[in-house]
């Protein structure tokens, strides 16, 4: 009896959910027809691609892990997923998007970053943080070049923006509320 990989991988995660599965597939393969596998990997590869692409989906101490919207962060391990994609960053990397993260969805003013990421008060070269922004967006937008996560606010900052539905663990924002008032002519006497 002959089966598809698909269905395979469907089975797997009936039964199992949230089990990860890594296909292996044969050299020529497209790994874009892997559907319902978490990672496919095409013959022949390193054992270091191996490694990368199965570390991933390894259980991990959450207390170093730090989940905001699709985003999730390890400050202990240095790398940043978004949704299957992941990247490694460098150590001020960490620094300015966990500071981001911090406050989703607030502007973060350009000194403020300067303050707790470089650890100076000193901004006159301004074009350091706009450099380390590219280089974030680079690892986590799908495009860049039109980032939906990562916006800048002219001559303000930059903001996280993230869908506070995509994680329960997200805080949302809180709309602020109007104090009701009475304007019936009765009470205006």
């Amino acid at each position: 009896m002959r089966s598809s990989g698909k269905r395979i991988c469907q089975s797997i995660h009936q039964k199992y959910p949230g089990l990860p599965i890594l296909m292996v597939l044969e050299e020529g393969s497209d790994p874009a027809t892997r559907t319902d596998a978490d990672v496919a990997l095409v013959l022949p590869f390193t054992l270091q691609k191996l490694l990368n692409r199965i570390r991933p989906l390894l259980p991990n101490d959450d207390e170093d892990v730090m989940k905001v919207g699709p985003l999730e962060l390890n400050t202990e391990q240095r790398w940043v997923r978004l949704r299957n994609r992941q990247a490694q960053l460098t150590p001020r990397l960490v620094i300015l998007l966990k500071a981001l993260m911090e406050r989703p969805g607030e502007v973060i003013e350009r000194s403020d970053l300067f303050r707790l990421v470089w650890d100076t008060a000193y901004i006159g070269d301004t074009r350091t943080l706009d450099v380390h922004i590219s280089w974030l967006r680079q690892a986590v937008e799908d495009d860049p070049r039109h980032p939906k996560l990562i916006k800048t606010v002219r001559g303000y900052g930059y903001r996280l923006d993230v869908e506070a539905s995509a994680n329960p663990e997200t805080r949302p924002l809180k709309p602020v509320e109007a104090p009701a008032v009475d304007l019936s002519p009765e009470t205006h006497n």
